[in-house]
């Protein structure tokens, strides 16, 4: 059982830290059953903004053991990253997702998952639909 999900910003909800209409309302519909975090270090500014008028946490983040600090304080938690400084929170978390999508993903950030998406909304939607998670990791 999890209560929380935490995401990474750029390469995983958006890119180049802008993120769509469509996964902003996705994570409506996913705050209304989780706390929902988005950690990041904000490369382009915008963190604040894309954010704004959604239910969602912010934690500014500048290193991927500072991640791991902060995911720390949300267990259990699933985590939704695609790069080498979302490694060491994927590995803390109960269930791990790592989207390559447009800015593609680190090896090591695929290893440290339990499950591997094309597209953030794939995660979002398992996480919405928890029959799509037991389809993907039934033994």
């Amino acid at each position: 059982m999890i209560n929380s999900v935490l995401f990474d910003l750029n390469g995983t909800l958006g890119e180049s830290g802008r993120v769509s209409e469509e996964v902003k309302h996705l994570l409506k519909r996913l705050a209304d059953r989780y706390t929902v975090v988005v950690l990041s270090a904000d490369t382009f500014g915008t963190l604040e903004e894309e954010f704004k008028d959604l239910p969602i946490r912010i934690e500014r983040v500048s290193t991927g053991t500072e991640k791991r600090k902060i995911a720390e304080g949300y267990v259990p938690y699933a985590a939704v990253g695609n790069g080498n400084n979302d490694v060491a929170m994927l590995e803390g978390a109960e269930l791990a997702f790592c989207v390559i999508g447009p800015e593609g993903a680190t090896i090591d950030a695929l290893l440290a998952s339990d499950i591997v998406v094309r597209d953030v909304k794939d995660a979002i939607a398992m996480l919405l639909d928890e029959r799509k998670l037991v389809a993907t990791l039934r033994g």
